[in-house]
């Protein structure tokens, strides 16, 4: 077993050390950690933080690559997995030939199935792993509500666990007795809404629970056409829909940020030369430039396979092309508001005076105007990220997105364009794409708007009036 790294593995790692640092910046500056209580100190946004943390945790255990052998019953296969592929293993090994519906012990579709007396009929015949453990199907559901009750349990007791040293923690900061401050939880009456984060807690621990205690016995959401379990399909879209809106993130900030803030600083042959190229991107349909940018690098992957050692990199730079492609698509609109706030920046005294003191263009841009421009970077960053998790989900459904052997819900939803149309109808697949998908934009959604109120100086001012 030996570790591999991708190219977008190496991006997600200095985010999540950017992350790190900007966090403990955060701590460490009082003006930034009163801002932030702002945003952490309301209940809904707390869920909504516990839920995109939740979705963070599942795509860094899918972005730890390693080359390990998988034994499978029949053969056994070398390729790339990740720590999720070793958590989900169960999801991985039990295949079944074709469609099953979410918790089914038999497929979806009939099949000719020979009877023992040499009779042949069509009929719905078991699934290989589907509820196998079942000698009789009429304890079915009486099999999934034990192992849910047992599951249940279990989560209580984990929570029990994780909310006594909570409120042990809680109780020793502020001083006071743990049962006064179990009180105050209960009742709602504490400063930070310890009552809403001990519930997501406890909820998040009920879904993980009784997804490890159904997992090796059932399919829970059901399979797809070639018997491949779809709640583990959705769990792997997850790492697609955040490198998507992160990665092209990151790729777009530099852009932005420097051709924003030199065109309202510099002025003149600098302004309308920046003025000139992201106006004539924005003149472009997006889609269209996204589309003929996609097709060009595919025939050129195409024409090239030999610079690529594995699928698996092939895919993950498709991956990262798109990112990049999204990112020179998309940064134009934040360059207009860096320009118009820097222009408005360099009018005020402090930075006349720096000018007058003899300071260099590169110490006012960075003392003056990158600090006084990074609540506009901020909000933006977490308001793009909503929208580009559904632009990969809207170009993988018109087929120039990701490569299609790459998990993402944009594909899910494309696959299953075609299972709506059947009598009756496969609905599992879309559905569980949806509500993934529908969980993570909502979440985004609340907490960019938290962010919005919190670092908008004119949200604060009208707050304070």
């Amino acid at each position: 077993m030996k570790f591999t790294v991708l190219w977008t593995d190496c991006l997600i790692y200095l985010l999540v050390a950017l992350a790190l640092l900007f966090a403990i910046k955060a701590y460490f500056n009082p003006h930034l950690r009163k801002i932030w209580r702002k945003v952490i100190y309301r209940p809904l946004n707390l869920v909504a933080i516990v839920i995109l943390i939740s979705y963070a945790v599942i795509g860094l255990l899918d972005t730890v690559h390693l080359h390990e052998t998988i034994e499978d019953q029949k053969e056994s296969q070398t390729g790339m997995i990740s720590l999720l592929d070793k958590i989900l293993q169960p999801m991985i090994l039990h295949t079944e030939r074709t469609y099953s519906e979410p918790l089914a012990t038999h497929s979806f579709t009939k099949e000719a199935m020979v009877l023992p007396d040499g009779a042949i009929v069509r009929d719905y015949p078991r699934l290989t792993y589907g509820g196998a453990h079942l000698t009789s199907l009429a304890d079915k559901w009486q099999d999934i509500g034990h192992r849910c009750l047992i599951a249940f349990i279990q989560a209580m007791l984990i929570w029990t666990a994780i909310s006594i040293l909570l409120i042990l923690m809680g109780s020793r900061k502020h001083r006071l007795e743990w049962e006064d401050f179990l009180v105050r939880i209960i009742k709602g009456k504490t400063h930070f809404p310890w009552r809403t984060l001990l519930l997501s807690i406890g909820f998040l621990l009920l879904i993980i629970t009784i997804i490890h205690a159904l997992m090796p016995y059932y399919h829970i959401l059901g399979t797809d056409e070639v018997g491949e379990d779809v709640l583990y399909q959705t769990l792997k879209s997850i790492r697609t829909g955040l490198i998507i809106g992160t990665v092209t993130t990151l790729l777009t900030l530099p852009f932005a940020i420097l051709f924003g803030i030199m065109a309202g600083y510099f002025r003149g042959w600098a302004d309308d030369a920046i003025q000139y190229v992201y106006t004539t991107l924005s003149s472009i349909p997006a889609v269209l430039l996204i589309a003929a940018a996609v097709l060009t690098l595919q025939v050129v992957m195409n024409r090239h396979g030999e610079l690529f050692e594995t699928v698996a990199h092939r895919t993950d730079a498709r991956l990262l092309a798109l990112c990049a492609i999204l990112g020179i698509t998309s940064w134009t609109g934040l360059c207009r508001l860096l320009r118009g706030e820097t222009m408005k920046i360099c009018q005020m005294d402090f930075v006349a005076a720096s000018r007058t003191l003899g300071s260099s263009h590169m110490w006012i841009i960075f003392k003056h105007l990158l600090p006084n421009v990074f609540h506009i970077i901020l909000i933006t960053i977490v308001l793009d990220f909503s929208g580009l998790v559904l632009a990969e989900a809207v170009l993988s459904y018109v087929g120039v997105g990701v490569d299609p052997s790459t998990y993402s819900w944009g594909t899910m939803i494309n696959s299953a364009r075609l299972e709506m149309a059947r009598v009756p109808i496969i609905w599992w697949s879309l559905t569980a794409a949806f509500v993934f998908m529908f969980v993570l934009v909502l979440s985004a959604n609340i907490f960019s708007d938290a962010v919005r109120d919190a670092f908008d100086p004119r949200a604060r001012l009208a707050g304070a009036r």
